[in-house]
């Protein structure tokens, strides 16, 4: 693994090599020597900082980038004034790329102040071909731009960007290539997120995902569990795995594995004490998965499974393959079998064609199926998808009204579930001393509730029992025992 390689001991006279990882181990020796070159030069370490927007993926994807950052030499910081900035970029929303233009102009009267100043960007955003046009034109002092497919190229890439007085434009429309053992910065030293699979092949007509982080692809069950075994051995108690579809992985492996048979394998893992996941795709859930977290011990009690509208006709439109009545029956079943589960959402508001009648059919599901939380989102139009050329486009006005009355009814089962656990004592992962009153630790429950309980700093990373003394609304207020 890359923690047995010494950067030191490569040759950096001969060619690099053809072959991956090896070949990132020699730009990583190779970029150590320009960082000590630079750090020298300035009197002062190097610094990076890397701002994530989006999902868990891009969360796990920077880790990854700053694991690399570390292991060459930068000093890893959390503002903006750093030597280096990257932003690792959402393309799910509009507004997700309006907030990352509006930084870099920020980014470019620092950079005027300091012309040693570099900006990179990678991330879903980069795969759009009007986006890298448009910084290109309008943003040419970026530095380096790469894309979702190449990230383990990073050492390459920054060789590239410090040896060379322009521009460096790296994006792949795909690959099937999955490099292992590169390094990895974790937030958290108790729980960490796991690459299962990458990519998507759902094309669901509002998503630009498909497009932009590719095909799906599933990384090898052996290599998976090396990665959790070598985890745990630092401390880790949880990990999440992680995939845009969990519930499709194995269809690419050579030896197919379904996503129920991964998890009993990971379940073995001696020292790991819970398992999460997500995302899974209702159409894909099977029967074999309930029966393993039904009878598993590790395993959290909390399933996210996205509902995107309660109407057949706007899933149909959305091309989710499923109808209303197979979601609420999949809900039904997944309740019985495991009646303590938290069941969690997402909703879209306003897609095109959608009527008030669609999001009162929306609004029954919820009442139906009791979720424990919803994140709702209003209809956001992506250049690039077939949602975005539809016709019937919904007025603002109809979307909001929608929107707010969805949320009253959102906000209003989900207390009621959440509730209910009020006087019972839970196991929770102490994750961090409490951001608004360090007399108290912040916790989370095998069902992702979180509760907010007194204590200090050594019982973060640890699983403690806590009584469940006051519901407010979405948290607990508790004590230990």
């Amino acid at each position: 693994m890359y923690k047995d390689i010494d950067l030191d001991n490569i040759d950096l006279t001969q060619e690099p090599p053809t072959q991956e990882p090896q070949r990132q181990y020699y730009f990583m020796a190779k970029m150590r020597e320009i960082v000590k070159e630079k750090s020298k030069e300035l009197g002062r370490p190097l610094s990076a900082v890397a701002v994530t927007f989006g999902c868990q993926m891009n969360a796990k994807d920077s880790e990854k980038l700053l694991g690399i950052l570390r292991k060459i030499g930068f000093e890893i910081i959390e503002d903006e004034s750093a030597d280096l900035v990257f932003f690792n970029t959402c393309t799910v929303r509009d507004n997700a790329n309006q907030r990352v233009y509006g930084r870099l102009g920020f980014l470019h009267s620092m950079k005027k102040k300091n012309s040693d100043k570099k900006i990179a960007l990678c991330g879903c955003m980069m795969q759009e071909p009007s986006v890298i046009e448009k910084i290109k034109k309008s943003y040419s002092f970026v530095d380096l731009i790469f894309g979702t497919h190449n990230i383990y190229k990073f050492a390459e890439l920054l060789t590239t960007m410090y040896t060379s007085e322009r521009m460096v434009i790296d994006i792949w429309k795909d690959t099937d290539q999955i490099v292992e053992d590169l390094p990895s910065e974790r937030k958290f030293s108790f729980k960490c997120g796991v690459n299962i699979m990458y990519g998507c092949n759902n094309f669901c007509s509002y998503c630009i995902v498909p497009y932009v982080r590719g095909r799906e692809r599933s990384r090898n069950p052996k290599d998976i569990i090396r990665e959790i075994e070598q985890l745990v051995s630092e401390g880790v108690v949880e990990v999440m795995l992680l995939g845009q579809n969990v519930n499709s992985y194995g269809k690419t492996l050579e030896e197919p594995m379904t996503f129920a048979e991964l998890l009993q394998e990971v379940e073995k893992i001696e020292g790991l004490e819970r398992i999460r996941f997500m995302t899974s795709h209702p159409k894909d859930l099977s029967d074999e998965l309930i029966q393993v977290m039904k009878n598993s011990k590790k395993i959290c009690k909390h399933l996210h499974l996205p509902l995107q509208a309660g109407s057949t006709k706007i899933l149909t439109a959305m091309n989710r393959r499923y109808t209303k009545e197979q979601y609420l029956a999949l809900a039904k079943k997944i309740r019985t079998e495991i009646p303590d589960i938290a069941l969690t959402t997402d909703i879209i508001v306003g897609f095109p064609g959608e009527t008030l009648e669609d999001v009162e059919e929306t609004i029954e599901v919820v009442k139906e199926v009791q979720y424990d939380n919803a994140f709702t989102f209003i209809y956001s139009k992506r250049t690039g998808t077939p949602a975005a050329a539809m016709e019937n486009q919904v007025p603002e006005e109809v979307v909001k009204e929608g929107f707010d009355k969805l949320l009253k009814v959102v906000q209003e089962t989900a207390r009621e579930r959440v509730s209910r656990l009020e006087g019972q004592v839970q196991g929770a992962l102490v994750e961090e001393i409490n951001e608004h009153d360090n007399s108290l630790v912040t916790g989370r429950l095998s069902n992702n509730t979180i509760v907010h309980f007194p204590g200090d700093a050594s019982l973060i990373g640890k699983i403690v029992d806590v009584r469940l003394k006051e519901c407010h609304g979405f948290y607990y207020i508790g004590e230990l025992i």
